[in-house]
């Protein structure tokens, strides 16, 4: 259950992510607001997912899983700097960071789907 509270988690934190590209792909300010709740989605699905592990739900796909996605996470952390300072956000940057959160949640959607035929 923990690793499909936190896929949802993610994906909802997704869609957040996928407004943000778009209005910084094309110039318009994005909202403090919405970071915020895209981070906080993040963050919280993290946690799940470290608990997860420790608790030894999801085998070794749910911990890399949890790998992927730390590291989308830092991608992330070096986003938010350039919104603090007010600068604009690397394309190349937005564009690692959500493929790597991509890979992350389908290895998490997998490592969901060997857990429920286990």
């Amino acid at each position: 259950m923990l690793l499909i509270i936190a896929a949802i988690l993610f994906a909802l934190g997704a869609l957040g992510g996928l407004v943000m590209a778009v209005k910084s792909f094309t110039g318009a300010v994005i909202p403090v607001p919405l970071a915020a709740l895209h981070g906080l989605l993040g963050a919280t699905g993290l946690v799940l997912l470290i608990v997860a592990a420790l608790l030894g739900v999801g085998g070794n796909t749910g911990r890399i899983a949890l790998a992927v996605l730390l590291v989308a996470a830092l991608g992330g952390f070096y986003l938010l700097s350039f919104h603090v300072r007010k600068q604009r956000h690397p394309r190349a940057v937005i564009v690692i960071h959500a493929l790597v959160a991509v890979i992350g949640f389908l290895t998490l959607l997998t490592a969901i789907y060997q857990t429920v035929l286990a």
